[in-house]
């Protein structure tokens, strides 16, 4: 008997699953991710709003592909990203740095990068540290957290031959960043839960 109850969770199903390939090999971001994979499923044919899988499928999804194929090797290249992480959030201490993405959530591979959100009076303020560090930088920006308002500045660069990318809030959104996502799992910790997160594993 099928696991699944309708054909549109089958097909759900199996976009997440190639999401999940295309995250892991070729580490696309994931709204890339879900769009070739719905593009391999269903060719051309147009892709109504419940088939696509939202992120927490996908992710699900990595996690077993990491399990069944980078078993030997992931945990140990999480576990790197992870103390790099915590050492980059104590020098940048004096902004509130919070990890997020894949480093946090565990999924995090070969391509994975690093990303940080950091709250300060002024993304000024950031550049600057990171000038006076001898840090050369990109600018780019990154979609509000909360899902609304304007774009934040984001700064990426290469440190310890990883990639970095630090989302800049403002002071005040801080105090939206801290609650949970609607599963109940943070999707931002302080540097107190990474190192309890490196503890663990």
């Amino acid at each position: 008997m099928s696991n699944y109850s309708t054909n549109t969770d089958m097909l759900r199903a199996e976009i997440a699953a190639a999401a999940a390939r295309l995250i892991a090999e070729d580490g696309a971001d994931y709204a890339t991710a879900k769009r070739k994979a719905a593009k391999q499923v269903l060719g051309n044919a147009k892709v109504r709003g419940e088939i696509m899988p939202d992120n927490a499928q996908v992710e699900d999804e990595v996690r077993i592909y990491n399990e069944l194929f980078f078993g030997d090797t992931q945990p140990a290249r999480l576990q790197h990203l992870r103390k790099l992480a915590v050492r980059l959030m104590e020098d940048l201490a004096c902004f509130s740095p919070y990890l997020t993405g894949a480093v946090l959530n565990g999924t995090a591979g070969e391509h994975s990068d690093i990303h940080l959100q950091l709250f300060a009076e002024s993304a000024k303020d950031v550049e600057i540290f990171l000038i006076n560090k001898n840090v050369d930088f990109d600018v780019s920006e990154t979609a509000h957290f909360s899902g609304r308002g304007e774009p934040v500045e984001t700064v990426s660069f290469m440190w310890n031959n990883e990639g970095v990318h630090l989302a800049l809030y403002e002071t005040d959104d801080l105090r939206g960043a801290i609650k949970a996502g609607p599963d109940g799992k943070p999707t931002r910790s302080n540097v107190d839960a990474v190192r309890a997160l490196l503890g663990g594993t």
